[in-house]
């Protein structure tokens, strides 16, 4: 069934692909944005979440809110100011779209937000499902209160579908830009000990986990979004190398040394998620990438040829 569809964040990393993604499924797509802008086919309504305006006709004629807006963990240092940015712009747009929601006229059934696997906070070893606890550390909290308020949605007898995404892999974006750029230079190297678990998911994967939700009716609660086979630091690093013929120094990058150019944020580098995406798999969802080596292929190499 095709539907018209409210996306926050649609301007980001995620969004802009999942616009396209939605639309060539032909779904009717509009966005909330902080400033006007023209994108072809889609009608564009602003809102400022630090002041807690919003136009509410973009809940015109809305079925589904996918909710992807929140700054950037990793673009600034974690000073105190910029980690409350962090959790603000999550949990107060969240309690906006939910107020415009209670207040307006509409007919939203469904919420689909974006989370983080954050939430779980760095857990060694352990292998960890949807059932497990909410962890500890500064993304932890944030990935709680972000929850909490999601949560919210099924006070208003909403279908409340939670995405938490790993480590995604696209091209001159995101993590993946961040780590490739050392080792384009040879200087690529493990961070940490590099036995840091990284649940990473292919960017064409995530895209279709969250048309899934879109259709599976019944999909409710939080899903870990990551490929079924998570890899080490020292792993995803190799890897990467491989896909761009580089090498990988025999050294490790320490932990001292990235607290000291990162501080706090370092964190998001040396926390250990060995994530199972066994709930996901239930619902019949299949990963066209579980390949690590594959995934890169794909992603360097298929974007070359077609430059």
């Amino acid at each position: 069934m095709k539907k018209h569809i409210l996306i926050t964040g649609g301007t980001g990393m995620i969004g802009k692909e999942l616009l396209i993604a939605l639309q060539n499924e032909g779904h009717t797509i509009s966005i909330l944005a902080r400033k006007r802008i023209n994108v072809k086919d889609v009608q564009v309504y602003l809102w400022d979440v630090y002041r807690q305006k919003i136009d509410a006709a973009c809940l015109d004629r809305v079925d589904t809110i996918i909710h992807l807006a929140g700054e950037n963990i990793a673009e600034k240092k974690w000073t105190k100011e910029r980690k409350q940015q962090l959790v603000d712009s999550r949990v107060l747009s969240t309690s906006l779209l939910y107020k415009t929601i209670r207040e307006t006229p509409n007919q939203v059934k469904e919420f689909i937000s974006a989370s983080a696997v954050g939430y779980y906070g760095d857990c060694g070893e352990e292998i960890l499902t949807e059932e497990s606890e909410n962890g500890y550390g500064f993304l932890a909290e944030c990935c709680e209160k972000w929850e909490n308020e999601i949560d919210k949605g099924k006070d208003l007898n909403l279908r409340v579908v939670k995405i938490r995404t790993g480590f995604v892999l696209k091209k001159n974006e995101g993590g993946l830009a961040a780590m490739d750029k050392p080792i384009r230079f040879f200087a690529g190297a493990p961070l940490g000990s590099g036995q840091q678990w990284v649940p990473w998911i292919h960017i064409k994967d995530l895209l279709r986990i969250y048309l899934f939700a879109l259709e599976n009716m019944e999909m409710n609660g939080p899903y870990n979004a990551c490929a079924p086979y998570p890899v080490t630091n020292k792993t995803l690093t190799e890897s990467i190398a491989r896909a761009l013929n580089r090498p990988v120094w025999p050294i490790k990058i320490s932990e001292t040394i990235l607290n000291a150019l990162l501080g706090e944020m370092s964190t998001v580098a040396l926390m250990s998620t060995n994530i199972s995406a066994q709930k996901l798999l239930d619902t019949g969802f299949s990963f066209n990438f579980t390949d690590l080596d594959a995934a890169l292929k794909d992603i360097y190499h298929a974007a070359q040829s077609k430059e």
